[in-house]
């Protein structure tokens, strides 16, 4: 006997296709449709902090710039706060502080950039302190499902992240360092396969 399912069925996986950026960023495929795309702000103007700008290519396997990759960006305030219900502290996040970006890609160059003010560590699981880190998410065509990976600064203390513990090998948490290149100006590259391949989260 077939017993029904009280939900419906998931759809098959489907890479990104060719209006990915028509849907989620139609200013950047040549579309002028909104008065401000959401995405675009992630900290006012007036929200206080570090100002910092973090610009990086993302490489396919073979070393070659991916031109058309989408990425998504969360991140909690200077102080360690999500603008999110489920951060007990939200209601004390900066005024004007979105905490979350949509980027897109030169479709030239293929370089990726956005600004924003850096981060506080934040609490995690069992109230264990993480790293500031700035949480990505990528789809691009060729990509089934969004990758999820996260970037930590060079110039803060990531030796007691409990994320960056649980990857073994320590090359590879390299991978996940973001260098400052200039007062303000952090580089994070992100490879997508092969050598030097960027770390990616099951979340």
């Amino acid at each position: 006997m077939v017993q029904s399912l009280p939900y419906l069925k998931e759809s098959a996986s489907q890479t990104a296709g060719p209006y990915v950026h028509i849907g989620l960023a139609p200013g950047a495929a040549g579309f002028d449709i909104y008065r401000q795309e959401l995405g675009q702000t992630i900290a006012g103007a007036d929200v206080p902090g570090e100002r910092i700008r973090i610009e990086g290519l993302v490489y396919d396997g073979t070393g070659a710039p991916v031109k058309d990759i989408l990425l998504e960006s969360w991140q909690a305030d200077a102080n360690g706060i999500y603008p999110h219900p489920e951060d007990p502290r939200h209601g004390e996040v900066a005024p004007g502080f979105r905490g979350w970006g949509r980027i897109i890609t030169d479709f030239d160059s293929g370089l990726w950039s956005f600004e924003t003010i850096k981060p506080g560590p934040v609490p995690g699981r069992n109230r264990r302190m993480m790293a500031p880190h700035i949480s990505l998410w990528l789809v691009s065509r060729g990509i089934n499902i969004g990758l999820n990976t996260r970037m930590y600064f060079d110039d803060e203390d990531n030796s007691a992240d409990p994320v960056l513990g649980l990857v073994e090998q320590e090359n590879r948490r390299r991978t996940l360092i973001a260098k400052r290149t200039a007062p303000g100006v952090y580089r994070f590259d992100i490879r997508l396969q092969g050598e030097g391949e960027t770390v990616f989260l099951d979340v």
